[in-house]
């Protein structure tokens, strides 16, 4: 293998609208790309996990799941493949592992916001999250403060979203991501 993948890292809280970024995101862009979810793998697990794990252990399992995530984008990128990948980073761990896990790898960082009312919307209106979740997610997820770019969901539609990003993806690196200036 002659090259290494891209990777679009899209992070913002539940319901931000990641995922509908990502598929507008793959229909714009050279194929072939690959969008990796987080809530996927959290779904390839044995459900219900919660019924058979206890307290002490539940932690654990998530915290490998995540961390299995972010080698499984890694691996595709080593292969030579570009990825969209969507995440929650609401546990400092979770950004500082991406950090040294996606190293050898061209990242872009985007930060996907949205109001918080907006966010409890479509939280209630999609049925399928913990009612909260983006609210106790909210202030900590964008904490570490540094992106290449940002989109705001609440404001523009996936689609405009997606625009964006792929217009970033086209223009030439002018000096480090936000990665590499998190990662120093």
């Amino acid at each position: 293998m002659s090259r290494t993948g891209r990777i679009v890292l899209l992070n913002g809280t539940t319901s931000s609208g990641k995922s509908s970024i990502a598929r507008e995101l793959l229909a714009r862009l050279d194929p072939p790309w690959f969008h990796l979810a987080v809530d996927a793998f959290g779904a390839m697990r044995s459900v219900p996990a919660t019924d058979r794990l206890t307290a002490d252990e539940w932690p654990q399992v998530a915290r490998r799941t995540r961390a299995g995530f972010h080698r499984a984008v890694a691996g595709m990128a080593a292969a030579g493949n570009d990825v969209v990948a969507d995440h929650v980073l609401s546990e400092p761990w979770r950004l500082a592992d991406l950090l040294d896990v996606f190293a050898p790898y061209d990242v872009l960082f985007v930060g996907v916001r949205c109001s918080l009312a907006e966010l409890e919307r479509r939280e209630r209106a999609r049925g399928d999250r913990q009612p909260g979740a983006a609210r106790a997610q909210y202030e900590v997820v964008h904490a570490h403060g540094r992106y290449d770019l940002e989109v705001d969901s609440g404001v523009l539609d996936a689609a405009a979203c997606a625009d964006r990003i792929a217009a970033a993806l086209a223009e030439p690196a002018t000096g480090p991501g936000a990665f590499a200036a998190l990662r120093a």
